[in-house]
């Protein structure tokens, strides 16, 4: 629930140093620091993992623990759950920090645990806790394996990117993936009120909360534990005693001390790509509104239009294809005119094709007809081009009968050579799934196109000159 992480540990041990002589009152640990759970009775959220009788909650109160990572947003108890699990465990917990750590820090923590496995006294085990363990790259990552594998580390990483993409595979076989979520209001309350218990008692004072401060801090706490302790902390630090026992926090109070909302995006984690595909999804579910409302955020998260301008070039052919295509020609122009009038004007040009797109009728007729081609080619690339397909280049391939027979198609009938063929012949006697690949639907321009085909279709069949009898 409560997750300060490394760098404010190094902190606090920084702190505790320089308040030597002073006595203990003289490092001041932050509320969420001095909140943190110490087993899993104190422990909020997460049910969905260490609910009673769960193979994880009843891993950590037997005392057992298996390699693992925890995958989810800030401030949702990662690194309290892996100090939770050390005490359960009754092991020593070594933190390295991905942010701040390399090779050397590794190898030390590593020493560190070898020593206690061979110390007859005292405790033998070894949690090594990895926050932010994405960032490091794959041989800092290797430098855990033999470890893990020989049981000198129980070996528990943090992260808020998706594993799948960001750890070896090696890593991810040797230990299982447990998603925290956000979380929710009624979790954030319990914590609010544990906070507000704990402030009155330790100070002797009377919080004043109204009902609607206290939907403000829940609301801009957004799942995040750590997030809601630390505005509650600067509240009270910011706000006047109505006497020497009492404070009061407001609404009005909270928002000032909140100040702007830093929107959650990182170019290429998973919030990024998450924004990307609520925009994509919204527009191939013909949802205007909610198109604009997710490139809006996009852009209030710093993102960059042009790459909504390139995912609009994507859906133009994936998911309206030949229904409307006036859908690439409008995303082109909108990517054109960003670029000639600059951000203002060509980010409303982008915002104008996301709305037309969102309306255009949809097709992926094209796209799923490419991608089964694409598998027919990948299985039949050995069958060489027909004869009369080939292009007569010289004198020589002439002679071979390249080009032999090819019907024109300008010189025929509607300009349509009914019954040529014109893939190999070992194809032409296959199903239909290795040759009719496009299938027009009902919708906007391809209902024209799907009548055109089957005319075209019937004409070939009707036909007495048959490229393959």
């Amino acid at each position: 629930m409560l997750d300060f992480g490394d760098e404010f540990a190094a902190q606090a041990v920084k702190q505790s140093k320089s308040a030597e002589g002073k006595g203990a009152s003289a490092v001041i640990l932050p509320l969420a620091a001095k909140l943190r759970p110490k087993d899993l009775t104190e422990y909020v959220g997460q049910q969905h993992i260490l609910s009673s009788g769960s193979p994880l909650q009843q891993a950590i109160v037997q005392g057992h623990c298996h390699s693992l990572i925890f995958w989810g947003p800030p401030g949702t108890g990662k690194t309290t759950l892996a100090e939770i699990i050390a005490h359960h465990v009754d092991a020593e917990i070594e933190r390295v920090s991905a942010v701040t750590s390399g090779i050397k820090e590794i190898r030390q923590a590593i020493e560190n645990a070898k020593q206690r496995v061979n110390n007859s006294s005292g405790k033998t085990r070894t949690i090594l806790f990895v926050d932010e363990v994405h960032r490091f790259n794959k041989a800092q990552q290797d430098a855990f394996l033999p470890y893990i594998e020989d049981g000198t580390i129980i070996f528990i990483g943090a992260t808020t990117e998706n594993p799948a993409f960001e750890l070896n595979k090696a890593i991810l076989s040797r230990a299982r993936v447990y998603t925290l979520k956000k979380l929710t209001d009624t979790e954030l309350q319990q914590v609010l009120t544990r906070a507000l218990d704990f402030c009155e008692n330790e100070q002797q004072l009377a919080i004043k909360l109204d009902t609607d401060a206290r939907q403000s801090l829940i609301k801009r706490a957004d799942g995040d534990a750590r997030r809601l302790l630390n505005l509650l902390e600067n509240s009270l630090d910011s706000t006047s005693d109505i006497n020497e026992n009492t404070k009061v926090i407001t609404a009005a109070l909270i928002e000032q001390v909140a100040g702007s909302k830093i929107a959650l995006y990182d170019k290429g984690g998973d919030a990024f790509y998450d924004l990307i595909s609520a925009f994509h999804k919204s527009v191939r579910g013909s949802s205007p509104d909610a198109a604009l409302y997710w490139y809006a955020r996009i852009l209030n998260a710093g993102g960059d239009a042009l790459y909504v301008a390139r995912r609009l070039l994507a859906i133009a052919s994936e998911d309206i294809g030949n229904a409307d295509p006036r859908a690439m020609q409008l995303a082109v122009n909108a990517w054109d005119t960003f670029h000639r009038v600059g951000p203002s004007e060509g980010e409303r040009a982008i915002a104008q094709a996301a709305v037309y797109m969102a309306l255009a009728p949809k097709s992926n007729a094209v796209y799923s007809a490419f991608k089964q081609a694409l598998v027919v080619a990948k299985q039949t690339s050995d069958l060489d081009v027909p004869l009369h397909l080939k292009n007569a280049t010289s004198n020589l391939t002439k002679e071979l009968g390249h080009g032999q027979d090819y019907r024109y198609a300008h010189n025929e009938a509607n300009a349509f050579a009914a019954g040529e063929n014109y893939f190999p012949e070992a194809l032409a006697y296959a199903d239909d799934s290795h040759t009719k690949f496009y299938q027009p639907t009902d919708r906007g321009l391809e209902m024209q196109l799907k009548d055109k085909l089957e005319y075209l279709e019937k004409l070939n069949r009707d036909s007495y000159e048959q490229r393959y009898k």
